[in-house]
């Protein structure tokens, strides 16, 4: 199975590009969010809020689609989270070294849009790499 193309364009655009012009394109305006750092939000201006700051906090962040199966109105990514740590991130004061995790996305589709993610990430392993950068 491929990655739909509403899965790849959400990264690519909204991700990786920080394009908040893209989100009334791919996300219902009833979008519902739950990412695997704690934070969930509904609609379009919580979610533009919450890449912002993760970008903020992480230079050049990316987000790479390792695998991905899609059935019906559903698509499940693994996936791998990266940038460099520019900002206080998760209580941790800013390294300018680079970070990454790995995770999994469950999206929701009505057809044209996306209506629901949640993400799972690795987060002992985040909190593990940014605590190695902060002692090295």
């Amino acid at each position: 199975m491929s990655t739909p193309n509403l899965v790849q364009e959400f990264y690519e655009h909204i991700w990786n590009a920080g394009d908040l012009g893209a989100v009334p394109a791919l996300l219902s305006k009833s979008f519902t969010f739950r990412g695997s750092l704690g934070t969930a939000t509904s609609g379009h201006e919580a979610f533009g809020a919450y890449v912002h700051d993760i970008r903020t906090a992480l230079a050049h962040y990316r987000c790479d689609i390792l695998e991905c199966v899609s059935e019906g109105d559903r698509a499940f990514a693994k996936m791998r989270f990266s940038g460099r740590h520019v900002s206080s991130f998760r209580g941790y004061a800013p390294t300018g070294k680079p970070v990454q995790w790995l995770g999994a996305a469950l999206f929701r589709f009505d057809g044209r849009l996306i209506t629901d993610l949640w993400v799972l990430g690795d987060l002992a392993a985040l909190d593990a790499a940014l605590q190695a950068n902060q002692a090295a």
